[in-house]
């Protein structure tokens, strides 16, 4: 079972649980018709393969017609997909289906905003502060959106958090511990609070820099001091309304928790169009 199999499986028996009791007492087993989706504002869509994964898991007679796909613009009001099958099939299906599609879309249309304001020369990255079981999935919303994934875990990339230099005594101390053992291959980056910790970072020999939570002007400064020696990340409440700041700096990644975390979601609704037997 792959990851969208898994997850779709846990949230169809969180909704459904033994039976969907207002569906089975009211809809004739054998009723069909055809319902569409429609997105009511402006939106980048993501989560196609989710929703046909959704409505197949229930009934994989249903017949599914995509007018839309990943990556692409909806506009207000517009149709992005049909579904044609049996009614019982495509009401048990719904909720599950658009809470999934506005998820996922609000992630993506939120870093396309922020991607199209940027250079293409900085990147827009994503953090960890996902919805516990669904990291998988908004991970992919980013880069449907244009923007970049960060570590997906703490076992696939190296990043020193200010908790682990205040445990072991500084910067200069987490990095001399990380850079003993640490793969060849592997990338060290570290947080940085102050220009005292870049100073730090730069002595220990860090690939990568972050620079979190601090103001335009000690940015500036940092990046003067680190003079291209290595890779700048910029994080730290960043989000649609104060990113222009940061436009002209030459920096190369800047982290936005609020892509995951705090993105709208999109609203979509499916409506029965026709029935048929």
């Amino acid at each position: 079972m792959n990851e969208i199999s898994k997850i779709v499986m846990m949230s169809l028996e969180e909704d459904i649980g033994i039976g969907d009791i207002t569906t089975d007492l009211t809809i004739d087993e054998n009723l069909r018709g055809r319902a569409r989706v429609r997105c009511k504002e402006k939106a980048i869509l993501c989560g196609c393969e989710i929703v046909k994964e959704v409505f197949h898991t229930i009934d994989n007679s249903l017949v599914l017609k995509f007018l839309k796909y990943d990556g692409e613009e909806v506009s207000p009001k517009e149709n992005v997909l049909f579904i044609e099958g049996k009614i019982r099939s495509i009401l048990k299906g719904e909720r599950v289906s658009l809470n999934f599609l506005s998820h996922l879309s609000g992630i993506a249309t939120v870093t396309s905003n922020l991607v199209k304001r940027l250079p293409s020369s900085i990147k827009i990255l994503d953090t960890r502060k996902t919805l516990p079981g669904l990291r998988f999935l908004e991970k992919y919303a980013v880069r449907v959106g244009g923007g970049k994934n960060h570590r997906f875990g703490l076992y696939d990339g190296i990043l020193i958090k200010d908790n682990h230099s205040i445990a072991v005594g500084g910067v200069k101390n987490a990095l001399e511990l990380v850079k003993r053992n640490v793969p060849h291959y592997m990338k060290v980056e570290i947080e940085t609070a102050t220009l005292e910790d870049v100073k730090e970072a730069l002595e220990g020999g860090a690939d990568v820099i972050l620079l979190d939570n601090m103001d335009v002007e000690t940015i500036r400064e940092a990046i003067k001091l680190i003079d291209g020696r290595a890779q700048i990340e910029v994080s730290g409440g960043i989000n649609d309304n104060n990113i222009e700041q940061l436009v002209d700096l030459p920096v190369d990644f800047i982290s936005v928790g609020a892509i995951t975390h705090s993105a709208k979601s999109i609203d979509f609704s499916l409506t029965l169009e026709e029935t048929f037997e």
